[in-house]
């Protein structure tokens, strides 16, 4: 029987993506999409496209549910932080299936520096992390850090690594959050200081249902989009990266969410940075939606995340022996205006000619 889905914010990159490993999991998906601006939903990949209002609109509600009638719609997937939130606490008015975490912990997820006081204190590996109160008390909290080391200066809200800095001087935060506020209104209340993390960079994908792991997929970043023109000279997406084994990093990520929600279900998706000594520490979550990345996560591997998803919110049986599903040797190749193309390493140069090859090979 073909299953009938109602995705959100159809037309993005993150939910074209995810449409795409939806498919190539499940061809028989019946897949419908939503957005509320009319020029984003033009580049939907989905089977049928819906023009709703936003999801803090008094007529979201009554329009979706009008949309989930017609369609026949089984489940619905939120793929932003707003739309997440939203429907975990109005899900009492979504006429048919969700599968999220509950809204506690979406909220506590949605709040970096009150994640990671709280993991810190249940004994799993997190970076040096303070909140800032007052711009006046900066110069003290560097006290904390051990120079010349830089020090993260980042929003405790938000995806996509908005508002985050490396810094190294207490004036050069202040400067930072000044700007925040003198531009876009947002207080240097809002902002953290924590240690910074000189690993390797991981990112995990999981599943989890009524707090058991059922799958989860891990891969590192080696290079980073649009870190040149960044003065940290990194960003929070990968434009090179490669599917590893990192169990230590995969026990990290499900002590996080067995320490916030022991009954926990639905996605989670992980940032992990290692420190000086390779311990990797987590300083990221986000719940209840899948990453701009999902494509490496579903493409390589025995198990597709997507279609798995789809599977346990719709209660199909779902029997995977080993939940930590590892795959490898391949690689994701990401640049703007581009698809995210996945190839194992045997396939990266196939058919590239490498000419300067061939002039050193032809000189005397």
């Amino acid at each position: 029987m073909s299953r009938r889905l109602l995705v959100m914010g159809a037309g993005g990159g993150a939910t074209n993506n995810l449409v795409r490993s939806l498919r190539r999991g499940d061809l028989s998906l019946h897949i419908a999409g939503c957005h509320h601006d009319r020029f984003t939903l033009k580049q939907s990949t989905t089977d049928q496209t819906y023009l709703l209002p936003r999801v803090d609109h008094s007529a979201f509600f009554p329009s979706l549910n009008a949309v989930l009638k017609r369609e026949r719609i089984e489940l619905v997937i939120p793929n932003s932080d707003a739309d997440v939130r939203v429907l975990a606490e109005r899900r009492d008015e979504v006429e048919c299936r969700l599968f999220l975490p509950g809204v506690n912990t979406i909220a506590l997820c949605q709040d970096k520096y009150e994640l990671t006081a709280l993991l810190a204190a249940r004994g799993v590996s997190v970076p040096s992390t303070h909140a800032v109160t007052s711009l006046g008390e900066v110069p003290a909290i560097f006290e904390h850090f051990s120079p010349p080391a830089p020090v993260w200066c980042r929003l405790r809200a938000g995806q996509g690594g908005m508002g985050a800095m490396l810094v190294r001087t207490p004036s050069q935060a202040i400067s930072w959050m000044q700007y925040w506020e003198q531009l876009r209104g947002i207080s240097p209340t809002s902002f953290t200081l924590s240690e910074y993390l000189p690993g390797r960079d991981f990112a995990c994908q999981a599943l989890f249902e009524n707090g058991r792991l059922v799958l989860i997929k891990s891969y590192e970043r080696l290079t980073h989009l649009g870190a040149g023109v960044h003065p940290a000279g990194v960003s929070s997406l990968a434009a090179l990266s490669k599917t590893v084994f990192a169990p230590s990093v995969v026990a990290v990520c499900a002590a996080a969410v067995r320490a916030i929600d022991p009954v926990a279900s639905g996605v989670f998706c992980f940032d992990v940075k290692e420190d000086a000594r390779g311990v990797p520490c987590l300083t990221e979550i986000n719940a209840g939606r899948f990453g701009l990345s999902t494509n490496i996560f579903d493409i390589p591997g025995r198990h597709n995340t997507a279609s798995t998803y789809v599977r346990l919110a719709v209660g199909d049986p779902v029997d995977i022996l080993d939940a930590y599903d590892v795959a490898e040797g391949f690689y994701m190749i990401r640049d703007y205006d581009t698809e995210p193309a996945v190839f194992h390493a045997d396939e990266v140069f196939h058919g590239t000619q490498e000419v300067w090859e061939e002039l050193t090979l032809a000189q005397p």
